[in-house]
């Protein structure tokens, strides 16, 4: 069953582009912006994954945490992460399974999708946008969001 607006989210836990494990659990001390997105390197991923970098300071001014989830490995992470400069956390969902668990995994049963996520401090979905090929309107939404006070 995917996560919706209003669930809760689960704890996972996944290795981070530094090769760190690194646990999401639901209470946090800030805001999460989760993003699921298809593959390092390409150029909507591309697109997506800077914007979230150039909105970031706007980002952190809602007290949000960033957090991009793919299934490339650690090292494509790495390596995405210091080529785009990317000032926030990337994980690596080799096997698919949070992928699942948020329904971001499949596009009409052939792409993995895009799908972003705004988690509060208590772990519950308040926020979601769906768009595969719409990479900037995601942090774009995002922002609005917040700004809305909801």
């Amino acid at each position: 069953m995917a996560i919706d607006l209003g669930d809760t989210i689960p704890e996972f836990e996944l290795q981070n582009q530094n090769g760190e494990n690194v646990k999401i659990s639901p209470k946090a001390d800030k805001v999460r912006v989760i993003y699921f997105y298809p593959k390092n390197n390409t150029k909507v991923c591309t697109d997506q994954a800077c914007s979230f970098r150039d909105w970031y300071d706007d980002l952190l001014s809602y007290g949000c945490e960033v957090i991009g989830v793919s299934s490339d490995s650690v090292k494509s992470h790495s390596s995405f992460s210091k080529q785009h400069k990317l000032n926030f956390t990337l994980l690596s969902d080799s096997e698919g399974k949070v992928r699942k668990l948020f329904g971001a995994s499949k596009f009409f049963g052939l792409l993995p999708s895009r799908k972003t996520f705004v988690v509060d401090q208590n772990g519950k979905v308040v926020y979601t946008f769906d768009a595969l090929f719409e990479s900037d309107k995601h942090v774009k939404n995002v922002l609005n969001h917040l700004k809305s006070g909801k």
